[in-house]
């Protein structure tokens, strides 16, 4: 257990789901250990996602609008940081901010900083002088990818992070149901993931339906979408039912792709274009796909395969992270 209950600050702030996805999982495990955590996140999903409930007792959620513009999200984020001292500060990927807006305001912050140090494009970092911004942190968490400065003095190396322990998730068996499969019903189930921009989560159920043509009575394709929608089905968080999922479709986020590797869950993804993210290297070459056409194919090859075995059990980086974390803030004298 933790020598005393904390409290943490968590920086989450980043479009789609990513950025609150890690969160709320180092938040939960935190909580988990007794400590009190306040997340700030300004995705578009959050709104719609029973947070705090999920989380526990002791978290906090505060959902700035995705739809504010540059000056009022820096705003809010200096009333965040302004509104008391915390114990430890964690920032999400970005050392600077996601508009730069903590060079100025992480020296006003009387805590032990620690930034979850992620892989970033090498453009981004020489531009804005990262190595800089990363000097101003008293340790960076790496969660189980490469990343430019791993090789800090003061970085911890973990093994990836994920939402939930594998004793969380829910037997296949009650995974299909909850995916909407009825008993007797035999056939392998191809979820769709419908997540990120919100152009790409209309992609995601145009795929769906592709594939629901292209497959017909050999798959049940699944469009998944974890915030209510018109058409998909409302799934938070997905890997509680991975067990269930035969073929994983999705893009090359890092939540996405690390929870089908840590389920054994056979993914086919796109490796979406993003200013900071590069999911292209952290896709496999048989994961990825090009085109419609490649990934109809993939999908069709992986359900010819069959079902192989699953892994039980994985190692979850975020516990190994809340320790890492928990140790700064005692060596800090809080």
């Amino acid at each position: 257990m933790a020598a005393r209950r904390r409290h943490w600050r968590l920086y989450a702030l980043g479009g789609g789901l990513g950025h609150l996805t890690r969160a709320a999982a180092l938040a939960r495990a935190a909580v988990a250990r007794g400590h009190a955590v306040e997340v700030l996140t300004n995705s578009p999903f959050a709104p719609g996602l029973p947070l705090e409930s999920w989380l526990g007792p002791g978290a906090t959620v505060h959902r700035v609008d995705a739809r504010l513009d540059k000056a009022a999200t820096v705003a809010a984020v200096g009333a965040w940081l302004a509104g008391s001292t915390p114990d430890v500060l964690v920032v999400d990927t970005f050392p600077r901010g996601l508009a730069g807006e903590l060079v100025a305001l992480l020296p006003t912050v009387r805590a032990p900083r620690v930034l979850v140090h992620r892989d970033l494009n090498p453009v981004y970092v020489e531009r804005f002088d990262v190595a800089h911004a990363v000097d101003a942190f008293d340790l960076l968490v790496v969660p189980g990818e490469d990343a430019p400065f791993a090789h800090h003095p003061r970085a911890v190396r973990t093994a990836p992070w994920l939402l939930l322990d594998a004793d969380a998730l829910v037997s296949r068996e009650e995974a299909r149901r909850q995916l909407g499969m009825e008993d007797g019903d035999a056939r392998p189930v191809v979820a769709v993931m419908g997540c990120g921009r919100p152009e790409e989560v209309a992609e995601a159920g145009e795929t769906a339906d592709r594939l629901r043509v292209s497959l017909g009575e050999r798959a049940a394709v699944g469009w998944l979408v974890p915030t209510a929608h018109a058409s998909g089905q409302a799934v938070w968080p997905a890997l509680a039912v991975m067990r269930g999922v035969d073929v994983l479709v999705g893009a090359g986020g890092y939540n996405t792709v690390q929870e089908a590797r840590a389920t054994g869950t056979p993914l086919v993804a796109w490796a979406r274009p993003r200013l900071y993210d590069r999911q292209a290297l952290r896709l496999r070459e048989a994961e990825r796909v090009g085109d419609a056409a490649q990934l109809e194919a993939k999908v069709a090859l992986l359900l010819q395969e069959g079902t192989r075995a699953r892994p039980a059990a994985w190692v979850n980086g975020v516990h190994a992270a809340v320790e890492a974390i928990e140790r700064v803030a005692r060596q800090a004298g809080a």
